[in-house]
């Protein structure tokens, strides 16, 4: 029986994740979901409720009405900041929520 190329489990995971967009998208999402209070600090990530990532728009729910008012105010740039930190492009758009 012949061997292929010999790859590490890292590879095979990325060569997968290469070959299943959809998988790929899902392991973004959950990333960024752990990166929230990373990248926005850790005021920011105290008065979030909940982070959540579906179809490319990033949910939030905010206990504060002024922390909501700011973040929908400059979600553009929240949005590239987090896209940046993430190293693609898995945000699209913000939802705030009380």
């Amino acid at each position: 029986m012949a061997r292929g190329k010999t790859i590490s489990i890292g590879e095979a995971i990325a060569q997968y994740l290469r070959e299943s967009p959809e998988t790929e998208q899902a392991v973004m999402e959950t990333r960024l979901v752990e990166m929230w209070p990373k990248v926005m600090g850790p005021t920011i990530a105290k008065m979030t409720h909940s982070v959540e990532v579906k179809n490319g728009t990033l949910i939030l729910h905010i206990r504060s009405a002024a922390l909501r008012s700011q973040l929908f105010d400059y979600r553009y740039q929240v949005v590239e900041k987090l896209n940046n930190a993430l190293g693609a492009k898995i945000i699209r758009d913000i939802r705030l929520l009380a």
